[in-house]
């Protein structure tokens, strides 16, 4: 693999990061159900992309080869931390191997409007509901939106946690 094509696919994955990769984030927490666990999964994805990219090509729909790279990354994370922990894998494990469909595929849109609303819960302050929407969906740092809250780094990332941990906890559909 040349240089110039590292180059040319590290500009390509550059540009489906920014366009793409809220929407891959938006799918991959709709099939996880978890978004530390999608997040990593995405950012695995694009690493992967990265390298077999430059070998084999930037496939015809980079955002399904993503979100289909990101899935089975999370299922390689969630089987060695089953074998670490000891923790029943198998109904999960299932439902993230089974093959995506088109209607998934198509549902990409659908995907970031649920996040939107799962971002936006009533069960959330209005704070964390914006905190979080402006992380997740619009993709901000977290020391621009505290910049914007009049707030710390660590004090708005800590709302985003803990308003994370209670669309978790308190079981809200994504």
């Amino acid at each position: 693999m040349s240089q110039n094509s590292v180059d040319h696919v590290r500009q390509v994955l550059d540009s489906v990061y920014r366009i793409e990769s809220r929407r891959v984030l938006a799918t991959l927490i709709r099939l996880l159900g978890d978004f530390d666990l999608a997040e990593d999964a995405m950012h695995d994805a694009f690493r992967v992309a990265l390298e077999q990219w430059a070998r084999d090509g930037v496939p015809v729909v980079p955002r399904a080869w993503l979100v289909s790279t990101g899935r089975f990354k999370a299922i390689d994370l969630l089987r060695r931390r089953a074998r670490s922990e000891e923790i029943p894998l198998e109904p999960l494990a299932e439902q993230l191997a089974s093959p995506s469909s088109e209607q998934d595929l198509d549902q990409v849109q659908d995907d970031r409007l649920r996040l939107i609303f799962t971002c936006c819960h009533p069960a959330l302050s209005p704070e964390a509901r914006v905190a979080l929407t402006l992380r997740e969906v619009c993709d901000l740092a977290t020391e621009e939106i505290a910049r914007a809250f009049l707030t710390s780094p660590p004090t708005l990332a800590q709302r985003i946690v803990r308003a994370k941990a209670k669309i978790r906890d308190a079981g809200i559909p994504f």
